[in-house]
């Protein structure tokens, strides 16, 4: 009977751990591609915490599942269950495995934390001189620095600006496989630089220089959101982020360096001035978006059309 029921525990945490196993596999997979060295970084710990997650939710919901059909009392039975009074080394177990596991899952995450180096409006209280602050190093620094690009967020535009090519545009280029380091700032409030395929998310805080350096790994085009609630139009604050071999990004740079200057459609100035032209009164004031921004190069896009 032991031995039947040694084997019975061991053929169950088999199966826990192959189907935990095979779980953290296809953890990556329900995010964006993985489109930066970075995001194998966060992949990775997500795929970690997605297994022991699944160990123990299968484990605990198929002993309650067993208890329910197979230990179930008999009918009409009111007598009382056998006197249990305690088991030293289970509790020392089910007290002792839970905190070491805790203690890992947060030392791991701070690890990935730090390597990532991602830098939050708390940390500018802490900082002896915190108008200059130091760069983020989203991955290990496996090569130099090839490119630097200026960031600048406002309420609600992206502004990229390529200071050695003398280009602006309000889409970020970036050269595949080439580390590159964006210095951001904000002209009003916190804004949130998130680019979901690329994992990683950076507060840009005003009055407040932050360096933050990465290395994209996937050609394509990918999507940059304000992660922070920078107000009305907040959410139509987002930008393309074209990924592209070295010979496509320097024929883009000198393509828009050629460009003459002009305004970009900006689609919070445009739904701004749209609702201004409707006698409605909402009972609140918007902030004014700032002026479109005064662009080498802008994505084609035609305003919106007004709702019915």
């Amino acid at each position: 009977m032991k031995l039947r029921a040694i084997l019975s525990l061991s053929l169950f945490i088999g199966f826990l751990t192959i189907a935990s196993l095979w779980t953290a596999q296809q953890a990556p997979s329900w995010f964006p591609p993985q489109a930066s060295a970075e995001s194998k970084l966060i992949d990775g710990l997500f795929s970690t915490l997605t297994g022991i997650g699944t160990f123990i939710l299968l484990g605990i919901t198929l002993i309650l599942l067993y208890a329910v059909l197979f230990q179930r009392a008999e009918k009409y039975d009111s007598s009382d269950g056998p006197a249990i009074e305690g088991n030293v080394p289970l509790e020392i177990a089910w007290t002792a495995i839970p905190l070491f596991l805790v203690l890992w899952i947060a030392f791991h995450s701070y690890e990935i934390y730090e390597t990532m180096g991602i830098r939050g409006p708390m940390e500018i209280v802490h900082l002896h001189h915190p108008m200059e602050m130091q760069a983020a190093y989203a991955a290990p620094v496996e090569q130099p620095v090839r490119e630097t690009i200026d960031v600048t967020a406002k309420q609600w535009a992206w502004v990229f600006q390529y200071p050695e090519q003398k280009v602006t545009s309000t889409e970020l280029h970036l050269p595949i496989d080439r580390r590159i380091r964006l210095t951001m700032h904000s002209d009003d409030v916190i804004h949130g630089f998130f680019v979901p395929a690329f994992r990683i998310k950076q507060d840009v805080i005003p009055n407040k220089t932050i360096e933050f350096e990465f290395t994209p790994i996937r050609t394509g085009t990918y999507r940059l959101r304000d992660s922070m609630y920078s107000g009305t139009y907040f959410a139509a604050n987002q930008a393309d982020i074209v990924v592209e071999s070295l010979q496509d990004y320097e024929k883009w740079l000198a393509d828009a360096a050629s460009r003459t200057p002009s305004a970009a459609y900006n689609q919070a100035a445009d739904e701004y001035d749209r609702a201004g032209e409707k006698a409605l009164v909402r009972g609140w004031k918007s902030i004014p978006p700032a002026a479109p921004p005064v662009v080498n190069f802008a994505p084609k896009q035609e305003p919106t059309s007004p709702p019915a």
